[in-house]
């Protein structure tokens, strides 16, 4: 098992946690993955990064698909690859209907065959072997839409990258997660419990590996999931520090009915309390929410309590077919801790 560093969002100000990066770095871990909302984008601190950095890989988690037509993608994925020295991983998602219409101005619907055709387009890209040319139901390159010119032209990447950059999918739904283990090189899966990953996902990722052309077993497919990391033996601090995050994303991300996070603690087991926090959170009592996840839930999806507990609950985690985990924290004693453990 390798270990990531995953930063998450930006707030009202950007800023990188640059000191525990660069010691991530000097560590050994494999990757540090930057993420992007509706604020600052996924790419700009990889760059900062890239530059003081040596070793770590430069992944993203994730770059929107509807924020960027499948070119532009490739573009600067192949450019701070080459910058880095090769130290780049391409981390796609749809993001949620939510911000994809609301913010990008995008259509959401029929998120599965978009992001197959963005895939292809984008890794027909860095293959080089022929000008791009696309004819799909999301996707026309060149364009032949009703207001084209009629004159495009069929263009092969003037930078010249590599042919098999990594690229990684988020998905936390069945069929995202088959597609997934089907045309991508990883997967990125946020809440990961691993006392659930047979249940949740393992039928799925076989269908999906069993699919691929050609049909690929499951060590050439990185999993990658991320885990919050908190070494504090108070394990009721611990799960207090884990529920908001829970109850923003089981409650608040997305509408009644249409909430991927929701599902997904229902797929856990936890189908009474995710509607109970759906329901407190969307009325406005958001206190209620946080204090509806239950302690089960918040420790499945974690690291949390003293290091030895941690070493112990760590081999839930090394039973499932993880080859990456990404570790959240803000805490350098904890980053060595991981290092420790699993290095």
């Amino acid at each position: 098992m390798r270990l990531g560093l995953a930063l998450g969002y930006s707030g009202s100000n950007v800023s990188l946690p640059m000191d525990l990066i660069q010691e991530a770095d000097r560590l050994g871990y494999y990757s540090v993955w930057s993420a992007e909302a509706y604020g600052s984008d996924a790419i700009t601190p990889l760059a900062w990064i890239g530059a003081q950095t040596r070793q770590i890989r430069l992944g993203t988690a994730i770059m929107q698909i509807p924020a960027r037509t499948p070119a532009n993608t490739a573009m600067t994925a192949t450019t701070l690859d080459q910058l880095s020295g090769g130290r780049f991983l391409l981390g796609l998602g749809m993001s949620g209907p939510q911000v994809v219409e609301g913010w990008h101005g995008q259509a959401y619907g029929k998120p599965l065959q978009r992001t197959r055709e963005y895939v292809r387009i984008v890794r027909t890209i860095f293959e080089r072997s022929a000008p791009l040319t696309h004819s799909g139901a999301h996707y026309q390159i060149p364009y032949q839409g009703a207001d084209a010119t009629g004159l495009g032209k069929t263009l092969k990447s003037t930078l010249h990258g590599r042919s098999d950059l990594p690229i990684y999918l988020a998905a936390i739904g069945p069929k995202n997660v088959e597609l997934a283990a089907e045309i991508a090189d990883g997967w990125l899966p946020i809440f990961f419990a691993p006392e659930h990953y047979a249940a949740a996902y393992g039928t799925h990722v076989a269908a999906g590996l069993a699919r691929a052309t050609p049909a690929k077993n499951i060590a050439a497919f990185d999993i990658a999931p991320t885990v919050l990391v908190i070494v504090e033996p108070d394990l009721e601090a611990c799960f207090n520090l884990v529920k908001p995050m829970l109850a923003l994303y089981i409650g608040g991300m997305g509408a009644r009915g249409r909430n991927f996070y929701n599902d997904l603690a229902c797929r856990y087991g936890f189908e009474a309390a995710a509607l109970k926090v759906q329901e407190l959170y969307l009325s406005g009592d958001k206190v209620g929410a946080i204090n509806a996840v239950p302690d089960a839930l918040a420790d499945a999806v974690s690291l949390c309590g003293s290091p030895s507990r941690i070493k112990d609950r760590l081999a839930l985690w090394r039973a499932c077919p993880i080859t990456t985990l990404s570790v959240i924290t803000f805490d350098l004693n904890a980053l060595r801790l991981m290092a420790e453990l699993v290095l």
